[in-house]
């Protein structure tokens, strides 16, 4: 325990020694994300720290935990066309001067001249819009990154608890199982799909692939950055994370339609399928211990 953890056990407040699993993290790896924090939520000691255990021992203490729900998020990287062809005939979009509000269902339409690639089918569209960012990898072997730009302004429905609702699935559902049963059947898939009205628009991202996809606040890092409702919890706050054999500092840079509540939270997981199987696989209740400054 830290002096200052001395403190604030004599407060009664938590200290960083109840955390389990705080003592051998790799809190090194958790500043490297904290240092993609835009400069206004950084200091010169996040600058200047020697090492990740000594800066946020001493520049933060642990508030009250809350439970919560976890699920895990990732970049796909996604087969794409420069232009509509028989395999790749379904589009993505740049947002149109002054946006759109029209439903998903037959949105396509109104938005002609507006395409940034195409893709194989519209399950590989609705799933790069539910994670936000992916990489498109074209036939000659160049990529494109790109990331979440507007909405239609509808609200997100999720399909995944519809059918969990109509028995069809059960709570264990993957992101994975429901891909394949869009596609055993594209008719439909296609009116399951439009339940949901919300739509993503995306723009070209200028990230090196060194560079995790943006996030809202940054650049976001694999297994540190989570996704968070940033009315419970602000963005670019260091938060500690038990769920599922994860016990990590990771750092808040992230939102989404879905993550809503105090206790929510969406663990980016990297880019790939790799990624995207570990991340479908993430639906759990844990905890979620937001740092503040001291």
């Amino acid at each position: 325990m830290t002096p200052a953890d001395d403190t604030e056990a004599a407060s009664g407040r938590p200290s960083h020694g109840d955390l389990t699993g705080w003592a051998t993290d790799d809190l090194d790896a958790a500043l490297g994300a904290f240092l993609h924090n835009p400069e206004g939520l950084l200091s010169a000691a996040a600058r200047a720290a020697p090492d990740g255990r000594r800066f946020f021992e001493t520049h933060f203490t642990p508030d009250a935990s809350v439970a919560g729900h976890f699920t895990g998020y990732y970049e796909p990287e996604i087969r794409a066309s420069r232009t509509r062809t028989d395999d790749f005939p379904v589009p993505i979009h740049a947002d149109p001067p002054g946006g759109i509000a029209l439903p998903r269902d037959g949105i396509d339409a109104h938005l002609a001249g507006y395409e940034i690639a195409w893709l194989r089918d519209e399950v590989d569209r609705f799933f790069l819009q539910v994670q936000g960012s992916g990489r498109l990898i074209f036939e000659d072997g160049t990529t494109l990154r790109v990331g979440h730009s507007a909405k239609n302004g509808h609200p997100y429905v999720s399909i995944g608890l519809l059918l969990i609702e109509r028995g069809i699935f059960g709570a264990d559902i993957t992101a994975d199982a429901l891909k394949d049963w869009l596609r055993a059947d594209p008719e439909r898939g296609r009116a399951v799909m439009a339940e949901n009205p919300s739509y993503v628009l995306f723009r070209v991202v200028d990230l090196s692939d060194a560079t995790g996809p943006m996030g809202t606040l940054c650049p976001v890092t694999p297994m540190r950055s989570v996704a968070v409702d940033p009315a419970h919890v602000a963005l670019g706050t260091p938060v500690w994370i038990e769920v599922e054999g994860h016990a990590r500092l990771c750092i808040a840079q992230d939102t989404g339609s879905a993550i809503k509540g105090p206790g929510r939270a969406d663990l980016y997981h990297g880019s790939g399928d790799t990624a995207g199987h570990a991340a479908g696989r993430l639906n759990a209740r844990g905890t979620l211990t937001p740092l503040r400054p001291r």
